[in-house]
Order: C-alpha cells, then sequence, then structure tokens
C-alpha cells in the first residue's frame, strides 16, 4: 500500500502542477476578454482569433483544471446525506462513484476524443470564422484533460482504500454548498 500511496501523491503533484497551468489560462482568458472589448468600443477593432483564444482559454481551465478539483474535494456531487455520514462511510461512497462513475466515464470520453483530435490535425483544422485560429491544439486538451482526471480517480481510489483500511490519514472535510 505504500508504494500505490507513493504512486497517488506523485499524481497530485502533477495535477497541482497543472492547476497552475489552468490557473494562469484563466486569468490570461479574462486580459485577452477586457483587451478585446475595449479596442472593440474604443476603436471598433476586434478579432474572431481573439474570441477563439478566449474560448479555448476557457477550455483550458475546465480540462486541466477537472483533476485538481477532484483532488481537493471540491467537486460537484449530489449531497442528500452524504454530509451526514461518518468520514468512514464517506469514504466508501466516494470509492463507489470514482470506480462506477469517474473511471468509466473519464476513460471513455478521453479515448472517445482521440478519434476527433487526430482528424483535426491530420487536416489542420481551422476555424470557420474569419482569422480563426487552429483548432486540434485546444481539443487535445479533451483527451489529455480526461487522462489526467482518470489519474486522479486512481489516485483518489487509492487514498480512499487505504483510508478505509486505517493507513492513511485524510481530510474528509466536505463543506455543504449553500441552499
Amino acid at each position: 500500500m505504500k508504494a500505490l500511496l507513493g504512486f497517488a501523491h506523485a499524481v497530485d503533484w502533477l495535477n497541482e502542477r497543472v492547476a497552475k497551468v489552468a490557473v494562469w489560462a484563466m486569468f490570461i482568458s479574462c486580459m485577452v476578454s477586457a483587451v478585446n472589448a475595449t479596442l472593440r468600443y474604443l476603436i471598433s477593432e476586434s478579432s474572431n482569433a481573439w474570441l477563439e483564444l478566449q474560448w479555448y482559454l476557457f477550455a483550458a481551465t475546465v480540462m486541466l483544471g477537472a483533476p485538481f478539483v477532484l483532488k481537493v474535494n471540491e467537486h460537484v456531487r449530489v449531497d442528500i446525506i452524504y454530509s451526514r455520514l461518518q468520514p468512514r462511510r464517506q469514504a466508501m461512497v466516494d470509492l463507489m462513484g470514482l470506480v462506477v462513475f469517474v473511471m468509466p466515464a473519464a476513460l471513455l470520453l478521453s479515448w472517445m476524443a482521440m478519434p476527433y483530435v487526430i482528424d483535426s490535425y491530420v487536416g489542420h483544422e481551422m476555424s470557420s470564422n474569419a482569422g480563426g485560429l487552429l483548432r486540434w491544439p485546444f481539443k487535445v486538451l479533451v483527451p489529455i484533460g480526461f487522462m489526467l482526471l482518470a489519474l486522479q480517480g486512481v489516485a483518489e481510489i487509492i487514498k480512499r482504500v487505504a483510508f478505509i483500511r486505517g493507513e492513511y490519514t485524510m481530510d474528509t472535510h466536505y463543506e455543504r454548498p449553500l441552499q
């Protein structure tokens, strides 16, 4: 279990670094949006490329940030009884959700996205908008993001199993969303 926990912590480390890229992508997306809007209203100049870059950066934020959100236990869940459960039972619910929902979905979506990425790359797909950008550099974020999510899912499964067995101390704090 010690080696598996080492692997889980390595995945945590990786996704923490990737999350920093997601944070910067959001910041740059906001700056691009502000500059584009300012230029549009001040001198009636705008560019589809700037608008698409903003969308692509937001996509990078979502795809590269999702694994970190799973790591810090802030992902969306249906909170009917979860917050009332003891930490060990919460870990069991998490484990079931990871194995039954997260892992199959992340792996399937990553695998299903690859033909679209390959077609886009081989065909040098460009946006149909005037001045638009290449599509494949951002389409590749879909399988990468889902593979990172699957890796984080494996790390979380390892940590939950170790926690349930009493071999790992885990922060089980869950902040119930405001209603």
